[in-house]
């Protein structure tokens, strides 16, 4: 932290909001470490804060301050954030936007948004080219991270499975 590690900084924080490794739970303190990592320009602790004004953690409930600090996350590479974008697109009933956060999503990894992209398109509200796209990007994606260290990891635990 004394070297302005925003990762270690967010960290952190996560342990304030659960109450982790000898930590008491302290909102307040978890939300004052996502803000200093991401006035740092982690991308993750953007969409800490975000979280916590969606579920009200910490702070009111306020959906569109949720939204914007989701979309700095977003903007900053976080394809949960992009997910969750898409979600409050499809509740909107912006279903074309919807889905192109769930495609840029996908691309960065998230397979919540790929298995929602599966469900559209069994159900009928998404295209075979768009699975299709949604496929190919996720392969792709898991072809640039593959590694051996990588599935030594999945090998030894389910958490760490990157597939």
């Amino acid at each position: 932290m004394d070297a302005d590690d925003a990762i270690a900084i967010r960290n952190l924080g996560c342990y304030y909001e659960d109450g982790l490794n000898g930590f008491t739970q302290d909102y307040a303190k978890a939300l004052e470490l996502y803000h200093r990592a991401a006035q740092l320009g982690y991308s993750k602790a953007y969409g800490n804060i975000g979280y916590a004004y969606d579920h009200g953690i910490g702070v009111e409930v306020d959906r569109k301050k949720a939204h914007h600090y989701y979309e700095l996350s977003a903007m900053r590479g976080n394809a949960h954030a992009r997910h969750k974008l898409g979600l409050d697109e499809w509740l909107e009933g912006n279903k074309d936007r919807a889905l192109k956060h769930h495609l840029i999503a996908v691309r960065g990894g998230c397979n919540d948004a790929m298995e929602l992209i599966k469900d559209l398109y069994s159900n009928g509200h998404a295209s075979k080219e768009d699975y299709t796209k949604a496929l190919q990007s996720y392969q792709a994606y898991l072809g640039e991270i593959k590694s051996p260290q990588r599935d030594k990891a999945a090998a030894f635990n389910d958490e760490y499975r990157y597939y």
